[in-house]
């Protein structure tokens, strides 16, 4: 019978994509709080460990190294590129919402 449940090497190299790209992301927009830390965090672990496959092979086809990766360093990658963009995208959503609810000359 064949096992249908994902391939637990692929899992860590997703989990281990995801935390690397969030922990690289906070030594470069340092968060403000540690409730903005908190979301950040959830939202780039998560989006790194749900779009790390389609991330990564997009990336490998766009840069031309498809054949030089393996399935791991390949999700790897992806895992860590699209947590380091959810928490960017977060973190400037953020100081932008900041500065919309301050109003006009606050």
């Amino acid at each position: 019978m064949q096992i249908l449940g994902p391939d637990p090497s692929l899992f860590a190299a997703r989990l281990a994509g995801a935390l690397c790209g969030a922990l690289v992301s906070l030594a470069y927009m340092m968060p403000r709080g540690a409730r903005e830390a908190t979301a950040r965090a959830v939202v780039g672990i998560a989006s790194g460990l749900v779009f790390g496959g389609p991330a990564g092979v997009a990336l490998s086809q766009r840069m031309g190294v498809t054949e030089l990766l393996t399935p791991d360093e390949t999700v790897l990658m992806g895992s860590a590129a699209a947590s380091l963009a959810a928490w960017w995208v977060l973190g400037v959503l953020t100081r932008i919402a900041d500065r919309a609810g301050r109003g006009p000359g606050a």
